[in-house]
């Protein structure tokens, strides 16, 4: 084949963009539409993410602990309402070849007095003997010796601001002390643990003064054993002897056990996972509303147009791919901004309230797959308008 007849063939095998003439034929409409699954994209985005940081805060201190498997009661709820069990069930627990060391924990919300403004807060108190290891973190075993002086503790350096000027002051030197349940406590250190949904703020403490804290604790009691396994064992094989051998007043979980058992508390028996979900779905249908009155008017508006393609020869199926590929085009194009934004968003809010929103490839593919099935379902819709398109009435 000569030069000039390839030329011709390809001239005569090229595609038209119809599907973008068609969209970038009226700016105004087309920014309005783009503007409109932006703002979908990005309220699912914030609602999603809302959702998912409540869920991932909720477990802050959970997936700090150094252990493979942990005890709780039975009657625990939530990290809001730890029960006590014997701590003795801990010590049985040793008995399994596989247990390598234990911690028991004392666990509770307690009354922090502000330094500041005098005024109280709650704030979640961890009690463990500090030669025993609790967080993964190797600064924390330096840090946990300064415990062992009564009426000293650990203060996370990450908790609400509400709690008062403990960091600032302590890092420039000047001695914190302040009032837990009505008793002096000197702050000894600083840790970073991070804020969780439970709990504004939190604060270490070893067991002998977390018991002066909490005189009416039961002897014995504790609301959380952690268990180290040794190198190679089986913690499913472990959960299931120790569920066998130790009494019903205990319930054995694997760590990622005890923060689905967290989390599936904040998700069903609360409201939080329903109101967040609805707030996705209602920009869901937001999103679908906006896209299909732009698809309609658009195919409406060129209505005689595609009813000259048609008596030129084109098939209604060709056609409507057109309106599919508008469909296709909105979506990239109203997802790439949303992103963006969501990206920003929660930037914000990290820095407004400490919670842990962050994009993840699982959210973004979410919301891209929410805003594409958005875009193509409207385009769907609005096809049924060209089946007015009569070639007829043209001519």
């Amino acid at each position: 084949m000569n030069p000039l007849a390839a030329a011709a063939a390809l001239w005569r095998a090229r595609r038209i963009p119809l599907s973008w003439l068609l969209l970038t034929r009226q700016p105004v409409r087309l920014l309005v539409a783009l503007a409109g699954i932006s703002f979908a994209g990005i309220l699912m985005f914030m609602q999603l993410g809302f959702r998912d940081g409540l869920f991932d805060a909720s477990v802050t201190i959970h997936r700090l602990f150094d252990a493979d498997l942990v005890l709780i009661s039975p009657r625990s709820s939530s990290s809001v309402s730890m029960a006590g069990f014997p701590r003795r069930r801990l010590v049985q627990a040793m008995a399994d070849p596989a247990v390598e060391g234990i911690t028991p924990v004392h666990w509770n919300l307690l009354l922090w007095r502000n330094p500041q403004t005098r005024a109280t807060r709650s704030i979640l108190a961890l009690g463990f003997e500090p030669t025993d290891p609790l967080f993964t973190d190797p600064a924390l075993a330096p840090k946990a010796r300064l415990l062992q002086q009564r009426g000293r503790v650990l203060f996370d350096e990450r908790s609400r601001p509400e709690f008062g000027p403990v960091a600032e002051w302590f890092k420039a030197g000047r001695t914190v002390e302040s009032e837990i349940a009505g008793k002096r406590v000197r702050v000894a250190g600083l840790v970073g643990i991070g804020t969780s949904f439970g709990a504004d703020g939190n604060l270490l403490a070893s067991s002998e003064t977390y018991l002066e804290l909490l005189p009416n604790t039961p002897p014995g009691s504790i609301e959380v054993g952690l268990i180290r396994l040794k190198p190679g064992a089986d913690a499913a094989a472990v959960v299931a002897r120790l569920r066998q051998t130790l009494p019903s007043d205990v319930t054995v979980l694997t760590k990622q056990g005890f923060i689905e058992f967290e989390q599936n508390y904040w998700r069903t028996s609360t409201s939080i996972g329903f109101i967040f979900t609805l707030g996705a779905a209602m920009g869901f249908v937001v999103g679908c509303v906006i896209v299909y009155q732009i698809l309609y008017s658009d195919v409406s508006d060129h209505l005689p147009e595609y009813a000259t393609l048609m008596a030129m020869g084109y098939r209604l199926t060709a056609l409507l791919g057109v309106v599919a590929r508008e469909g296709l085009l909105l979506a990239v194009f109203g997802y790439l901004p949303a992103y963006a934004a969501g990206q920003g968003l929660y930037l914000l809010v990290r820095n407004a309230t400490q919670l842990p929103v962050a994009m993840d490839t699982g959210r973004a593919l979410t919301v891209f797959t929410m805003i594409l099935v958005m875009c193509m379902g409207s385009a769907a819709l609005a096809m049924r308008r060209l089946a007015d398109a009569d070639p007829a009435e043209i001519f």
